[in-house]
Formats: structure tokens, sequence, C-alpha cells
């Protein structure tokens, strides 16, 4: 096979075009083409009044080797790259001891998959509730006021991606292609096949929750164990002449389960679990994240600022953005986490604090669009200078939130016209806001470190000057976003262990590792290859 890429056509193109295009790009008659698919599709918006489509494609023709030759100079022909994945080993027929995966997250899930596929039967423990059941108490929040702090949006089967935008896209690097293998097996379970080939894949939450289900029924069929409602309280492990070894971990129902293999793929929310991970020595470091609020305008204000006059076209969908600002303080203003179409909604795993997120269907038909405008922020500005001090930055402003947004789990709101004059909302203008069970307006300049409002104050207007209409006086703000990522480094070596403590590898994003279900994902493949090949005797790769 042969990839082709930077195939240009115009929006409206019939499906014939393509290969067309091909034939032409090629030199070739009809016959000399056996074959073609769609390896990713993108688009061109810097012409609005022309956008285009740009595919690579990846061809099948009977001389390989006389076409590259006689396009040797074009760099938009190259051989298809080998994307297959390989497994690094199979589990021996008598497997004495089975690997402990903490979490069932897009982390866990992918490691506990691919432990299963080489025939591991890992014992998967999840604090939280089935996906469907979990999904019942997340909606007891959004729609009653009422909060399960182990069954939420941060906890449970599928994790905190599950109530999601289900982005599919990362900057990571992935030389051996393993995000492909994500997109496959979620393809498998029943996403639809353009996540294969889009530029920016996505599933959106109804599609997610089944596709969690089927991808937990394959790990129990190859022999795994899902074990809900199974919270994590210590972890036993052992000092030996060569340091540090975990043999197993303790339950919250008085049950150990011994292992020499133990995979914490947390999340970013275990917050006592990094407290009795610290207590028990296992080293870890304070690390950079985020904070700020929710901002959410009418979907249709983006459409036409980002695509023109192609704005509602189907094959486009709804139209995100990615706005960076550099404040005059020093710090660095960014859009998160950009949910087209979508909701914001309610993320508190602890009582008494109010946490917002966005989400959206696979549809991304409702009225708004929203996108996370946060502050970085780095260990030095936590108050106390330990591991743990960002968790406790995070709780003092999530708890800050719940006061402003009147004591029972409605968030803080604000105009955004009103947030740049500096005085405090009383009524609503044109967006009517999403966030559920409710809001309450008020003036968020308390809501976040001076630094920070000062910052987000100084980038809306910058951000209005790239995408027109952005600071508009009807915006609707609400806080406060807390949960960027990690506030801690759970450190760990070049084979997947633990800097200090043997058998125990931290992953994912609530290790400091991932952020994201795709990243995520392909580091809970990692990190299970890792524990595979140690196992199995064997070093494992950098």
């Amino acid at each position: 096979m042969l990839r082709l890429t930077e195939l240009k056509l115009p929006l409206d193109h019939p499906p014939e075009a393509l290969r067309a295009e091909v034939l032409k790009r090629l030199e070739l008659a009809d016959d000399e083409l056996a074959g073609f698919s769609i390896f990713k599709r993108s688009y061109d918006a810097r012409k609005k009044q022309a956008l285009l489509l740009v595919y690579a494609v990846d061809v099948e023709v009977s001389n390989e080797a006389a076409l590259l030759r006689k396009f040797r100079n074009d760099r938009y022909l190259v051989p298809t790259p080998d994307t297959a994945y390989r497994f690094v080993g199979q589990a021996p027929d008598d497997l004495k001891a089975r690997p402990l995966v903490v979490g069932f997250g897009p982390c866990g899930i992918f490691a506990a998959l691919v432990l299963a596929q080489m025939g591991f039967k890992p014992i998967v423990l999840e604090r939280g509730k089935a996906v469907r059941e979990r999904t019942q108490d997340t909606w007891g929040l959004w729609r009653k006021h009422v909060l399960n702090p182990e069954s939420n949006v941060q906890f449970g089967e599928g994790g905190a991606g599950t109530f999601s935008d289900g982005k599919l896209y990362s900057q990571i690097k992935d030389p051996r292609h393993l995000g492909r293998k994500v997109l496959t097996e979620f393809v498998k379970a029943g996403a639809p096949e353009e996540i294969l080939y889009v530029s920016k894949p996505h599933i959106g939450t109804f599609r997610l929750v089944g596709m969690v289900e089927t991808m937990r029924h394959e790990i129990e069929a190859l022999g795994g164990e899902i074990r809900f409602q199974q919270r994590v309280t210590d972890v036993l492990i052992e000092e030996g002449p060569e340091g540090k070894h975990i043999r197993g971990v303790a339950l919250a129902n008085g049950e150990t389960l011994a292992s020499g293999h133990v995979i914490l793929a947390l999340g970013h929310s275990a917050r006592d679990t990094f407290e009795m991970l610290h207590a028990r020595g296992v080293f870890m470091e304070a690390k950079p994240f985020s904070i700020g609020f929710r901002i959410e305008h009418p979907q249709s204000l983006i459409d036409r600022a980002r695509l023109g006059p192609n704005a509602g076209n189907p094959l486009l969908g709804a139209a995100d953005y990615k706005l960076v600002h550099h404040a005059k303080n020093g710090r660095s203003v960014y859009s998160f986490c950009m949910c087209p179409g979508g909701t914001v909604v309610a993320a508190a795993s602890e009582p008494n604090c109010v946490v917002t997120n966005g989400m959206s269907q696979y549809s991304r038909n409702e009225r708004n669009a929203n996108a996370g405008i946060v502050v970085g922020i780095t260990p030095e500005d936590f108050p106390g200078g330990d591991p743990l001090a960002g968790i406790e930055l995070q709780r003092k402003l999530e708890a800050r939130a719940f006061e402003l947004g009147g004591g029972n789990y409605d968030a803080p709101a604000q105009l955004v016209g009103d947030f740049l004059e500096g005085k405090p909302s009383s009524r609503l203008g044109s967006v009517e806001p999403s966030y559920k069970p409710g809001i309450h307006l008020t003036d968020l300049a308390t809501a976040l470190p001076d630094f920070a409002i000062e910052a987000i104050r100084e980038a809306l207007p910058a951000f209005d000057q790239q995408i027109k209409g952005f600071a508009m006086q009807d915006a609707v703000l609400t806080g406060v976003e807390t949960r960027t990522s990690s506030p801690v480094r759970i450190t760990r070596g070049d084979d997947f262990q633990s800097v200090n403590v043997a058998g125990l590898y931290p992953a994912g994003e609530g290790a400091g590792y991932a952020g994201g279900i795709l990243s995520a994902g392909v580091d809970g493949i990692r990190v299970a290859e890792a524990l595979a090949l140690d196992m199995l005797g064997k070093a494992a790769r950098p």
C-alpha cells in the first residue's frame, strides 16, 4: 500500500471525485487503481469562501515500486506505514499470579484489555459503580442536587472521560501507533468507523456508555475480572534487601488482595488515594495544572466566526476553537476541553464543592458552545510547598465556588460583560447557561486568585480579536474549572514502575502521564506492556 496525502477537493464534491483526483495525481488509468481507503480527512478553512476538504488515502496498485520511482521527488507519496499492533508477549498457561489494575477509566480499561488479550487475566478494582448505575447517580446531582462521593462524574466505570465530549485526539508522540490501537478497539466496541480517519474524532457520552460495557465484557470473556465498589484504602509494601516492593492492596471492605504487580490508573480526582500513597512513602511530586471558568456562547456565533458561509454544513459539524493568550502578568490563558454544541456539567466528587466540566453528545447539536478558559499555575503558586499542596488549592477554590453558588451545588456564574467591568451580574441576557442543577449569578472576582482573574480579564478581549463576539456582553462564565489535570505526578522510571516501589505502575492522567481519553488509553497500553514483560522476565521498552 502507498499513502498519498494533501488531496484537496471542494467541500461539496461528489463521492466519485476523490477517486478521480487519486487517478489524476498518480497519472493512472482507472483499471490500474485496485482500490483505496481514506486514512485521514480534515479541512482547510483559511479561505472561508472556498473551504477545501483535505484527504490522505492509502492506495492499492499493482506495481508500487515503479510508482514510487516515478514520483520519487513527491513527498506526498510514501509507503503506507505499518500501524498494526503487536503484543509484546503472551502469558504462560500455568499463570501463577494475576496483576491488579486500580481504576477503570480510559487508562485502566486499556491496561486491563491488553493484559487480558495477552492472557494475564487482570483483576480490576473500581471504587465507583458500573456505568449505567453510575449514570443514575450522576443525574442525582444534576437533577436533584444530591452528590454521591463514590459514584459521580469522576468515579465509576469509564472514568471522567465518559461524561465529556469524548474527544479522541492528542498531541502525544506515538511512534508505535498505539493511538491507532485505541481507536480500533473503540470501533470494535461500537464507535463510528469515521473516528479512524476524521482529523478530530469524538464519540460523545451516550455512545461511550455502551462502548465501555462492551469492552468490559471482552475483558471478562478473556478471563479478567472487574470488581465495582472496591475502594483501595492501603497498599501493602514490603521492604527487602533490594528496596521496596508492592505485595498487594487492602480494600475498604477489609479484604486484602496479594499481587506483586499493581497498575495505579487512578484518575486525577482520587485525592484520598493520593494522600494514602504519600503517607505510605510512594514518591510523588507536585506538578503544574490550570484553573479557571467555563465560558458559553451560542454555537452559531462560533460556527460563523470559524466557518463563514460554510457554517452548518453536516460534513464540518459544529465548529471548535483553540485560543492562547500570554498575559502581562506572566500567566498563560488558554481554552481547554472545548465542547462544540455541548453543555457545562457538574463534576464535583467531594461534598460541599462545585466543579465544572464540559460534555457533548456525538451529534454536538446543543445550542451553546463551551470551553474552559483557564490559567496555568505551577507548584510555586501552591500554599504549603508539599506534593499534595495543589490538591488543597483545588479544594479551597471548589469550596469557595460552592459558597458563591448558594451552598446547594448550583454554580456561581457571571456575564462576560459584567466580569470585564468588575460588577456582579443580576440577570441573564441572550445566552441561557446549560449547567445543571443550576447557576447563581454573582461576582466571580473572588472565585480565583487575583493573578488568574487579572489574566482572564486581559485574555477575553484578546480572544475577541480572533473570534468576533467572544467577549460579548451576554456570554456566560461559570465557575470553577479546577480538574484540568492531576496536581501530582507519581514519578516512575524508564521501566514504568514507581521510582521507589518496585511492581507499582503509576499510569494515566491521575499519575501525571496523560491528558484526555486517547493519551490515557495509550499510556494504559504502554504500562500494561511493561508489566507483562516484567512478569515474563524481560526488560520493558523505554
